[in-house]
C-alpha cells in the first residue's frame, strides 16, 4: 500500500461530504421503514363499492334472513320464525320442478341462438365486404337494441290468432298454428324464438370481435402448408375462439332466465298451465303475487347458490378449455 500526503485530506473531505444534508438524498431507505399506501385510488372506487353494498349485497343478506321467517310483505305484520320450513316447501313444490325443466329448455335453446348460430353467421359474414357488410351487421344487431316491452307488443300483434300477420300468412299456405301464445305446447317455443331473435345480434357481435382478434398469419401459414378451410377452422380458428365461446356459454346459462322474464310477463304470464314459467318468474309469483316473502327468500337463496356454483365451475374450467394467442 502506498500512502501519499493527500490521503488525510481526502479522508477529511469524504467525512465532511458524508455529514452534509445533500448526502442523505443518496442514502438508501432503511428497510424497517413502512411504505405509505396510496389512498386516492381507493377513493375513486368507493362510490361503486358503496352502491354494490346497498343494492346488491344488502338485499342478498336480507333475502337469506327472510328465508327463515314467514311474512306477507305487510309492514304491520310481524315476521314469524319457521326455521327450514320454507326450504322444505319450495323443494317439494311441483311449480319449482316445472320451472326448473322450463329453465333447462330455455338454456339449451338459447345456446343455439347465442353460440352456434353466431359462430356460423360471423364466419359467413367475413366474406361480405364494403357497405354490404355494415348493412348486414346492422340488420342482425338492431333487434338487440329493441326494448323487451316494445318487442313483446309487436310480436303479440304478429302472432295474434285474430288477424295476426304470421298466422294469416301461414293459413294461406295451408298451415294453421292457432293461438300459439295460448298453446301449452307452443307458447314456450314462441318465447324462445322471440328472445333468441333479440339475443342473436349480441352473440354475433361478441363472436365477430373474437374473430377479429385472431392473427390471420396463422391461417395463412396453415394454408401454405396445405391445410384446407375446414382444417383451419377446426384446428386454428375455433381453438383460438374458445375464450369467447366459454364467455357466451357462461352468459347464456346465468342470464337466460333473466332474458326471458320480460317476454313471459308480458305475453304469457307464465302460462298456459305454467308451461312458460322459469325460476325468475316463479320468484316473482311467490313473492309478489302470493305475498309469501319467506318462501321467495328460500327459493332465491337456493337459486343463488346453484347458479353461483355453476359459475365457479365454468370459470375454473375456462383455463383448461381455452387457448390464447400468446
Amino acid at each position: 500500500m502506498f500512502v501519499t500526503d493527500a490521503g488525510p485530506a481526502r479522508v477529511e473531505e469524504a467525512a465532511v461530504a458524508a455529514s452534509s444534508p445533500a448526502a442523505g438524498r443518496h442514502r438508501p431507505a432503511r428497510s424497517g421503514r413502512r411504505r405509505r399506501i396510496p389512498i386516492a385510488p381507493y377513493l375513486y372506487v368507493l362510490p361503486a363499492i358503496a352502491l354494490l353494498g346497498v343494492w346488491i349485497y344488502r338485499p342478498l343478506v336480507e333475502t337469506f334472513q327472510l328465508s327463515f321467517f314467514s311474512w306477507n310483505l305487510l309492514p304491520t305484520q310481524p315476521l314469524t320464525p319457521v326455521g327450514l320450513q320454507n326450504y322444505a316447501s319450495i323443494v317439494a313444490s311441483p311449480q319449482l320442478h316445472n320451472a326448473l325443466v322450463n329453465t333447462g329448455v330455455y338454456i339449451a335453446a338459447f345456446l343455439v341462438f347465442s353460440v352456434v348460430l353466431p359462430i356460423a353467421i360471423a364466419l359467413i359474414s367475413r366474406t361480405v365486404g364494403g357497405r354490404a357488410k355494415t348493412v348486414y351487421q346492422a340488420i342482425i344487431f338492431v333487434p338487440f337494441l329493441v326494448t323487451p316491452v316494445a318487442a313483446a307488443a309487436v310480436w303479440r300483434w304478429l302472432l295474434s290468432d285474430s288477424g295476426g300477420a304470421i298466422p294469416t300468412v301461414l293459413r294461406s299456405a295451408g298451415i294453421d298454428i292457432g293461438d300459439v301464445l295460448r298453446s301449452p305446447s307452443g307458447a314456450i317455443w314462441a318465447i324462445i324464438a322471440i328472445v333468441g331473435w333479440q339475443m342473436l345480434g349480441f352473440g354475433v357481435l361478441v363472436v365477430s370481435a373474437g374473430i377479429a382478434g385472431i392473427n390471420p398469419d396463422y391461417a395463412h401459414a396453415a394454408a401454405i402448408d396445405g391445410a384446407g378451410g375446414w382444417t383451419i377452422l377446426r384446428r386454428i380458428t375455433l381453438p383460438l375462439l374458445s375464450p369467447t365461446i366459454v364467455f357466451l356459454v357462461l352468459m347464456t346459462i346465468l342470464l337466460s332466465a333473466q332474458w326471458t322474464y320480460p317476454m313471459i310477463d308480458i305475453l304469457t304470464q307464465g302460462g298456459p298451465s305454467d308451461s312458460t314459467t322459469n325460476v325468475y318468474y316463479l320468484l316473482y309469483q311467490i313473492g309478489f303475487q302470493n305475498f309469501d316473502a319467506g318462501t321467495a327468500g328460500a327459493a332465491g337463496t337456493l337459486f343463488f347458490i346453484v347458479f353461483g356454483l355453476i359459475a365457479l365451475g365454468l370459470v375454473a374450467l375456462s383455463d383448461r378449455l381455452s387457448f390464447y394467442d400468446n
